[in-house]
């Protein structure tokens, strides 16, 4: 179900006109629905059931404080890949002990503030990792609880640069290599050996992956308990994808069907971490049209919107839907909808059908929740945009869109 729809040809968020918030905060702003993300987080509890998993939101889709605190509310913990997001994650009041930590470069520094915050799982990607995490443990007179990323080499079909199960990818370690690093875990004094992590990307379409490589990593699980040891967690990672365009992506449901068949009889505890699935398609990125520039090759809308503050058609040739917030009869033309920012890769929306843009009129980008706000950037010295939660007839703004002074706040001339 969509909570962004057109009521008398206006756009709404749930039961808020749009145009009314890119009027009171201004454009580029950012704009989500509690609907929608209640919703897809309560589609996850009620798809696996009785097996009742810890589903650990993936911070680095979207980091504000208000989705963050919304998710702790529905009892929710948070998978992070930064000292920085375990920081917001306390702040929003999340709690350490439901969170897991993920990366392939995490510090010293972040490893002993995650152990005294009481981090449920250190997922460790490298024997090298494993080594300073122990030694961190040791430090601090603490056993660490982590688990291995093993690496499946199954390919998750999706964008090269959102997979991570393959040969080639940085994360995790090799499949092949998991056993004996358990077995050198049992003599480090600094370490606890509670779970096993797989995640084999993003954005992902077929099921027939996910199945592939949980039944390899279950059966990893198994072995490893039957060498005594103490595993409770089995952390089946995410990477559930969504509609852009035409995109057929499992259901939540088709999906627990997959992981719940995979896994059973291990006896572990899963941990889930959707990110995209439960906060992309939660929310739009409101946007204004400044000019059009119309060439004998080309015809061209410039919003107010840039690279700099929806990233994802430059890195990853990412389609974002880009409809009007007050629909309006005309002939469709064929247009680029690029941004203000001075690069030849700012283009937003490629070849789009529409009645041609007027300058002044509002545009909504559609499925910008995930890795829209958490992605900005400065870049050409823009201020980022402002963020607004939505809920039923109700909004606030839970980011003030950032000040020019701001963009040298700590410089020093």
């Amino acid at each position: 179900m969509s909570f962004f729809t057109y009521r008398k040809g206006v756009l709404h968020a749930e039961g808020v006109p749009l145009p009314a918030i890119a009027d009171a905060v201004g454009t580029p702003a950012y704009v989500y629905s509690t609907a929608a993300l209640t919703g897809h987080f309560g589609a996850v509890v009620d798809a696996f059931g009785e097996a009742r998993p810890l589903i650990c939101y993936s911070v680095k889709a979207n980091s504000n404080l208000s989705i963050l605190r919304l998710f702790a509310g529905l009892g929710g913990g948070f998978d992070i890949v930064s000292g920085g997001e375990l920081a917001r994650v306390r702040q929003a009041g999340g709690e350490a002990a439901k969170t897991v930590f993920a990366g392939v470069g995490k510090t010293p520094e972040e490893m002993a503030a995650a152990l005294d915050a009481g981090l449920l799982l250190f997922n460790v990607e490298s024997a090298e990792e494993l080594e300073a995490l122990d030694a961190v443990g040791r430090r601090l007179g603490k056993k660490a609880p982590f688990a291995l990323r093993v690496n499946p080499e199954v390919d998750a079909r999706t964008h090269r640069y959102i997979a991570t199960g393959l040969k080639t990818s940085k994360f995790g370690v090799p499949f092949e290599e998991a056993v004996a690093l358990y077995e050198r875990s049992k003599k480090m004094r600094g370490l606890k050996a509670a779970g096993l992590d797989c995640h084999i990307g993003s954005q992902l379409t077929q099921s027939s992956p996910v199945r592939a490589a949980l039944t390899k990593v279950a059966g990893l699980y198994r072995e490893l308990k039957a060498r005594k040891h103490p595993l409770e967690y089995l952390d089946v990672g995410g990477g559930l994808g969504i509609t852009y365009t035409d995109e057929t992506p499992p259901s939540v449901a088709e999906y627990a069907r997959v992981v719940l068949a995979a896994t059973k009889d291990t006896g572990a505890r899963l941990v889930l971490e959707p990110g995209r699935s439960l906060v992309g398609n939660a929310g739009v990125l409101l946007t204004r049209v400044l000019y059009r520039k119309l060439t004998p090759a080309k015809r061209f809308a410039i919003v107010d919107a840039g690279m700099n503050d929806l990233l994802r058609p430059a890195l990853y040739e990412a389609h974002h839907g880009f409809v009007p917030l007050v629909k309006r009869r005309g002939k469709e033309v064929e247009v680029d909808v690029v941004g203000p920012v001075c690069e030849s890769t700012d283009v937003l929306a490629k070849a789009r059908s529409l009645v041609l843009p007027q300058p002044g009129e509002l545009y909504a980008f559609l499925s910008a929740g995930a890795y829209g706000m958490s992605m900005a950037s400065n870049y050409n010295s823009r201020p980022r945009p402002a963020e607004v939660l939505v809920a039923e007839e109700a909004w606030r703004v839970v980011r003030e869109r950032e000040r020019t002074e701001d963009l040298w706040r700590g410089e020093r001339a």
